[in-house]
């Protein structure tokens, strides 16, 4: 099982961070501007559009506050597994570090999750800046 690690300094309070990944449905806007171009709620799950044009069902599997936790969950034709956890943790008062984790089947597209993250990155960083000196 392919598994992908993403682990984000931010220039953020990690009470801000969170707040942008608890709103699930809010992705777009939020955390992912950009990369994200749209997301709907239906029910437990959200409707992600991605900038590429990819559409993804993401089930909220679970959102722990005590933990800044959130874990989704993608099931599709294309791949057999797939779980994702994002965990805000605190780096003194104005930084945090949010965790991405993600475990995937098939391996051979591992390749492609790896490289939509790397432009997730980017757009996270762009939703938290460096605050004006």
């Amino acid at each position: 099982m392919a598994s992908i690690h993403n682990d984000i300094p931010l220039n953020a309070s990690a009470r801000d961070v969170w707040d942008a990944v608890r709103d699930f449905g809010s992705l777009h806007e939020r955390l992912a501007p950009g990369f994200v171009t749209a997301c709907a709620l239906d029910g437990d799950a959200r409707i992600v559009t991605f900038a590429n044009g990819s559409v993804a069902r993401e089930i909220l599997v679970d959102r722990d506050d005590a933990r800044q936790r959130l874990v989704y969950a993608i099931s599709n034709e294309r791949l057999k597994h797939y779980s994702a956890s994002v965990q805000v943790i605190a780096d003194g008062e104005r930084r945090s570090r949010l965790v991405w984790i993600i475990d995937m089947l098939p391996n051979e597209l591992a390749a492609y999750v790896e490289g939509q993250t790397r432009e997730a990155v980017v757009a996270i960083h762009q939703a938290f800046p460096p605050a004006a000196a």
